[in-house]
Order: C-alpha cells, then structure tokens, then sequence
C-alpha cells in the first residue's frame, strides 16, 4: 500500500487584477484538495502589489491535485512550484 505524501504547492500570480479570477475558480474548483491556504502580497495604504503568491497545502488523492496544477500553469501570469514530501 502507498503511503500518503504531504504536497505544498506555491502559485504565483503575476497581474492580479486581471488574473486572480481565473485562480481563484480553480481553488473552488479542488477545494476538496485544499487543506491549507495562504495569501501572501506586499500591501499598505498606498499600495497594493500587483503580484501575488499562494501557499496551499494539499490533500487526498493525488490525481486531482496534479490536474490543479496543470490546469494553474495553463493561466497567463501564473507560475506554480510544488514540494513533495514522503511520509515513512
């Protein structure tokens, strides 16, 4: 029997404004996946980055987490890198 693998997954998102959108279905899309989600953008009250990353933490059965992840590096603006981590 395999043994589960822990995945983190970092999504960049370059233009938010006309990206996130697109983003954001698909985390609604495999939100069974995700266990974890962070958003991480430079902000203050003068300005608001136009780029930003995410950090999930995923979960489950892994067929669906790696079409997340081809289905994210087909979006314009979008860059994903993912670690793996094998449980003994």
């Amino acid at each position: 029997m395999d043994k589960p693998r822990h995945i983190v997954l970092g999504v960049h998102i370059t233009d938010r404004v006309h990206h996130a959108h697109e983003v954001q279905d698909l985390f609604t899309e495999y939100g069974a996946s995700i266990k974890t989600r962070i958003g991480l953008h430079e902000v203050s009250e003068q300005f608001c980055s136009p780029n930003g990353l995410v950090l999930l933490e995923l979960a489950g059965d892994e067929k669906p987490v790696f079409e997340l992840i081809a289905k994210l590096e087909a979006v314009e603006g979008v860059d994903t890198q993912h670690m793996i981590f094998e449980h003994d």
